[in-house]
């Protein structure tokens, strides 16, 4: 693309450690994940199988498979893993995961009440089994965690096994790192990155004006997710500067 148009910002390159792009499948059929693919492949790094519905979806497996033949990883969303862990059957829940040919898990609280050292223990365990994403945040706009609380669980969930944390914001985007306008929490997020390695973590932007901020705060190169799977192209065009919104971010810059 550079040979074509100067001053782009330097992508990495996939497999990607950083500027990652999860999108998430709220319930694509397999035509679907196919034209996605057709267009949206090489700028996609993860499919994040959205809340409960890998568990209803036909054909799930074969979804899968097309997804992690395309060269992405895929997990299912937390919410699927607290349903079972409320349940009691977090076995069930690995034997499953085996099943439908799933090789990463995201670990996550938003919705239940699990207390963090049992959480760390579960990462613990199922890192020994899969690529562990885990989730920081609670879904619930009137639960307040303090910024404090943000770096430490976020700490101990990377020392734990977590290969990313992931900074919930929901689909909406308005609960954890955002106000409920959609809004970032700016001090919250310059606390967290005065601890937490950036490329460490994963932030919910579905939002438009969400991936603007994080874009220009830490640049093409930052892992954003709950990308819907029509906007992960113009996504690219924000991280490389050929939208209105990010135009002039990137000249003169190599």
């Amino acid at each position: 693309m550079k040979e074509i148009l100067q001053q782009l910002p330097q992508r990495s390159e996939k497999p990607r450690e950083k500027g990652l792009t999860m999108m998430m499948d709220k319930g694509l059929s397999i035509r679907q994940a196919e034209n996605f693919l057709e267009c949206n492949y090489q700028h996609t790094d993860i499919i994040k199988l959205g809340f409960g519905t890998s568990l209803i979806t036909t054909n799930i497996t074969d979804k899968i498979k097309l997804y992690q033949e395309n060269g992405m990883e895929v997990y299912a969303g937390g919410t699927l893993f607290e349903a079972f862990a409320i349940r009691n059957q977090l076995d069930d829940y690995k034997n499953y995961l085996h099943r439908i040919g799933l090789e990463m898990i995201e670990i996550s609280d938003g919705s239940i009440d699990m207390e963090h050292e049992m959480k760390c223990s579960v990462i613990q365990n199922f890192s020994k089994d899969f690529k562990v994403i885990s989730e920081v945040g609670n879904k619930d706009a009137s639960i307040q965690i303090s910024s404090k609380n943000w770096v430490k669980w976020m700490q101990n969930e990377l020392s734990a096994g977590s290969w990313k944390v992931i900074a919930e914001c929901r689909e909406g985007g308005n609960v954890g790192i955002c106000n409920d306008d959609g809004g970032i929490k700016v001090e919250l997020i310059d606390e967290i990155t005065s601890k937490i390695p950036v490329n460490k973590i994963l932030w919910e932007s579905p939002q438009k004006g969400q991936q603007i901020f994080f874009i220009e705060k830490f640049g093409a190169n930052v892992n954003l997710g709950n990308i819907a799977h029509d906007d992960v192209i113009p996504l690219e065009c924000l991280r490389l500067g050929l939208r209105g919104d990010t135009f002039h971010n990137f000249l003169n810059k190599k």
